[in-house]
């Protein structure tokens, strides 16, 4: 062993790594220096909680939900530690500690994901997947623009996060169909969300705030240098630019900045993989259409199968929704039809040429009904006692009474597939089945006792289309409670989801799976950060100390500076907090230089929407989990799309206004 192994291993049973013990020196050595020029021990002691929530959560010490909750009990024992640390008390109260598990914020997100999951059972996301997909094909650089575009304009008119989360499951979808991993859709998705919020003066809470803002300002202003407030579209111009430039950040460069892979977009093909590994089942799933002239036409599946040794999986004909699973094998072939397959590449491709059939590129018919969500290729065992033992598949009409469709079967240590007539074999007590099923009918197999499905490990789906009117109606009474009442946020997202969960739309069970707790635990537990940031005074004094330094430099600079604090502090604060903190100084700021305030007031409401760089945005966190991001993601990818934005924002200002 080398020396260099030596010292990793022994960094590695410490718990960290080089990189992490050296930045951790580091980050050590700026907090005591910060400590030598703040004015108060308190700011030096925010400082250094600023720090330390920095370090872990940039070099992923533990994980950033355990991170935040780790700073938030830090936070809270130092009001036993006051007196060893300097402090008069602690630096946030501990009846406020866990507040934010109650906040207005962490509820809203609770709702929303429940209110999403309500939708998803009754299929509604699947039929919005599926239009997608039809539009947008199966390749990123479409889908990527169809889905980040509508999630962009309908945050434009709702919280960012509720779009966020409306959209959740049809990604899941879309990504599970089009085998294009969630962690290269949901960040764009998730980010367009956040410029949505820009479009207009209802998207974010800093734009809703900041009219009340200016007119607070107004009261201690001269009347020559009074603001006017902003109209519901006055930020348009700026927003759709901020969204187009988004979108077109990740059809440009998404393939080079975006995550490659997700550990839980490889479940399908890990299936396909492992049942070619043990089996040398190499199948693969194909969309054919079947021409007028073709000399399909007319045969049954009985009279195409078997000399094809390709399975037919799904049938769709003229205008009958696609049928897949239960189908016998006496269903004739219609001209025009399209027909699902599973066979081996070499054997579609015969089959093809053989009757002049149309392949097409992906599944496009059957991207609802056969995707991985739906259905998938199982293992079953024939247990001794089994009635079927004795019977053929073909005696039994195994695919349209059972709507399992055999495609392997092994016994006695061998395999024999499609083409080998194991339709035609007496089936034994022990014998495997290997078969493409849709996931309800393997549910029901598992209560029938002639079978013992082996594979436990699929999609429980339980779709409830009956319900689609109430999930209807509490998705519109919410929407309408946040749009035309000023009833609280939180309050008017949980009307919806408590009324889908009483009218049975979602069990409560379900509910409670349906929420991402490592996101809940994340935003609960930095709410207390940015409160000690707040009260403190550490915002401001960061905020007079930068102003300070660019006060004599030209306009753009001090805009700029005025934008890059905005940004800085919504990623360790609440952006309705960071714009009240800001907005009265840039606009003294502003006066004092000759700039128009009501310009640099906007600059920071519309700022706070630079949210990026760190998963601490309620979007950010809410995408995190169910695409498997890291925070050096978010780092590479919103950090390009930080500067972006700050670079558009000031141009588009200085050009309208």
């Amino acid at each position: 062993m080398t020396l260099a192994n030596e010292e990793g291993t022994g960094a590695s049973r410490s718990g960290l790594t080089r990189p992490q013990l050296v930045a951790a020196v580091l980050f050590s050595a700026a907090a005591l220096s910060v400590s030598w020029v703040v004015p108060t021990i308190q700011i030096a002691w925010v400082s250094a909680f600023l720090l330390l929530t920095i370090y872990l959560f940039a070099f992923e010490v533990v994980g950033v939900d355990v991170a935040a909750a780790v700073v938030m009990v830090l936070l809270g024992l130092t009001s036993l530690l006051a007196p060893w640390m300097g402090l008069e008390h602690g630096l946030v109260d501990t009846q406020q500690l866990f507040e934010g598990f109650a906040s207005n914020a962490v509820i809203s997100i609770i709702a929303v994901m429940i209110i999403g999951a309500g939708l998803d059972k009754t299929g509604i996301m699947g039929q919005v997947a599926s239009y997608i997909l039809k539009v947008g094909g199966t390749t990123e650089n479409r889908i990527i623009p169809i889905i980040s575009g509508s999630v962009g304009v309908i945050s434009s008119f709702m919280q960012n996060v509720g779009a966020a989360a409306l959209f959740l499951p049809v990604v899941n979808r879309i990504s599970a169909r089009a085998g294009i991993p969630m962690s290269r859709l949901l960040m764009p998705m998730g980010f367009c969300a956040i410029l949505g919020g820009t479009v207009t003066m209802v998207g974010s809470s800093p734009l809703i705030l900041l009219n009340d803002l200016i007119l607070t300002s107004n009261t201690a202003l001269p009347p020559e240098q009074q603001m006017d407030t902003w109209a519901l579209f006055s930020v348009t111009p700026v927003g759709i630019t901020l969204l187009g430039v988004g979108v077109l950040y990740f059809v440009l460069a998404g393939r080079f900045v975006l995550p490659g892979d997700s550990a839980a977009q490889t479940k399908s093909v890990d299936a396909m993989q492992y049942f070619k590994d043990l089996y040398g089942l190499d199948y693969h799933l194909f969309e054919i259409k079947v021409p007028a002239e073709s000399d399909l036409v007319g045969k049954t599946l009985d009279e195409v199968e078997h000399p094809s040794c390709i399975r037919v999986i799904g049938v769709h004909q003229g205008t009958d929704k696609p049928r897949a699973g239960g189908l016998a094998r006496d269903v004739g072939i219609e001209a025009n039809c399209t027909l699902a397959v599973l066979a081996t590449v070499r054997d579609l491709r015969a089959f093809v040429d053989l009757y002049g059939l149309r392949l097409q590129q992906g599944l496009v018919t059957f991207a609802e009904a056969l995707s991985f969500a739906k259905s998938g290729i199982a293992e079953i065992v024939i247990p001794p006692g089994s009635h079927l033992i004795g019977k053929s598949a073909r005696d039994v009409w195994l695919r349209k009474t059972y709507g399992i469709a055999m495609v392997g079967l092994h016994r006695n240590g061998e395999t024999l597939a499609e083409g080998e007539g194991i339709r035609d074999l007496p089936l034994q007590a022990g014998d495997t089945l290997v078969v493409y099923t849709p996931w309800e009918s393997l549910a029901r197999l598992e209560q029938d006792r002639n079978f013992l499905v082996v594979t436990t490990e699929y999609p429980h789906e339980e779709s409830r289309p009956h319900k689609l009117f109430w999930a209807g109606l509490f998705f519109a009474l919410a929407l309408f409670l946040v749009l035309f009442t000023d009833l609280r946020l939180s309050v008017a997202l949980l009307t919806g989801a408590m009324g889908m969960v009483v009218s049975g739309v979602i069990k409560i069970d379900e509910a409670y799976q349906a929420v991402s707790w490592k996101t809940v635990f994340l935003l609960a537990s930095l709410i207390p950060l940015g409160l000690a940031v707040e009260t403190s005074g550490t915002a401001k004094w960061i905020a007079e100390q930068t102003l300070s330094v660019v006060g004599h430099m030209p306009a753009w600079v001090i805009q700029a500076s005025v934008a890059v604090l905005a940004t800085g502090f919504t990623l360790v604060m609440s952006n309705v907090g960071a714009t009240v903190l800001l907005v009265p100084l840039a606009v003294n700021i502003a006066i004092g230089v000759g700039e128009n305030p009501a310009l640099y007031a906007l600059t920071v409401a519309l700022a706070t929407s630079n949210s990026f760089l760190i998963p601490t945005h309620q979007v950010n966190a809410l995408i995190m989990g169910p695409a498997g991001y890291r925070v050096v993601d978010f780092l590479r990818t919103g950090g390009i799309m930080t500067l972006l934005f700050l670079v558009v924002l000031l141009l588009v200002l200085n050009l309208l206004f």
